[in-house]
């Protein structure tokens, strides 16, 4: 077996996992560029997951199609729950979203004919390969960055500015914030459907509050300046518990230090375009002043 195929044998899934993490980050990146504190991300994935998973098992869909139903039903569900919830703003929106996660936890936890109840589904066929989910990555990063430079882009930037200046500019707003919310729903319900097809076995416990802030932190450690900070900051909190795994009993405390340090020092994240160019700033002025001497 060459050093590759070693490799490959015992980090694969980790390396894969890397890939939905990714979108996992670029979903609540995105409601984040529009200035939603959106906490249902977890929950969007675990109806992504459910949804592909038993399109496969059930009804041997393909698996393009079992993708299409993993992205389309937590589009569906964002779209229906949007409509209350986009009216509420800050802490309270994040507080109504965590609701309807535990709301969906709990309605998988209690139909156990189809979800398999708090057992979770076994025996998911293991569709995803590496392509899969390199190429999905792909697709999301290349689409966001065009959004981001659109006019739908800078409506995103000016409702997360100041969303009534922004109403008095002409922007729908509450267009705009549906757009943003179904769209990381389906971003979310992609990365369960790969992940689901990944791991053999999904369960409600995968989906709660803690993979909720999971998500969460990847965005915000990463930074939420480009789409570089979000898989920046999944790759991070992915690799950093098998990195600190000798540490035992002590990894998450080690792995909470970093993370406050990193967020009391950098409170833009680790990728802040601002400040690189604030530093590039800086740099040419004490050559300018040097050459000047």
């Amino acid at each position: 077996m060459s050093g590759f195929e070693n490799f490959w044998a015992i980090y694969g899934n980790l390396v894969l996992t890397l890939g939905t993490n990714a979108l996992l980050a670029l979903s609540i990146w995105l409601t984040l560029a529009c200035g939603m504190l959106a906490m249902a991300n977890a929950a969007f994935m675990g109806i992504g997951a459910y949804a592909a998973a038993l399109l496969t098992m059930n009804y041997d869909a393909p698996f393009t199609v079992a993708l299409a139903g993993g992205m389309a039903a937590p589009a569906l569900v964002a779209a229906l729950i949007g409509l209350p919830t986009l009216r509420l703003s800050g802490v309270y929106l994040a507080m109504a979203t965590l609701g309807f996660g535990e709301v969906v936890r709990v309605t998988i936890l209690n139909t156990e004919s189809i979800t398999g109840g708090a057992l979770g589904l076994n025996g998911i066929p293991q569709l995803t390969q590496w392509w899969h989910v390199v190429l999905a990555v792909v697709i999301v990063l290349f689409v966001l960055w065009r959004v981001r430079a659109s006019k739908i882009g800078r409506s995103f930037d000016a409702i997360r500015g100041d969303e009534t200046a922004a109403g008095l500019m002409g922007i729908d707003v509450r267009a705009n914030k549906m757009l943003a919310f179904v769209a990381g729903a389906m971003i979310a319900g992609l990365a369960g459907a790969l992940n689901a097809h990944l791991t053999f076995f999904i369960g409600p416990n995968e989906y709660g509050f803690d993979r909720g802030v999971e998500i969460l932190t990847m965005a915000i450690l990463g930074g939420i300046g480009g789409l570089a900070g979000p898989v920046l900051g999944s790759f991070i909190i992915t690799v950093l518990p098998e990195l600190l795994r000798g540490f035992a009993d002590l990894r998450l405390v080690a792995n909470g230090v970093i993370l406050v340090v990193i967020v009391l020092f950098l409170p833009q994240g680790i990728w802040d375009p601002a400040r690189f160019k604030r530093w590039m700033r800086q740099g040419q002025g004490g050559q300018g002043g040097k050459r000047h001497a």
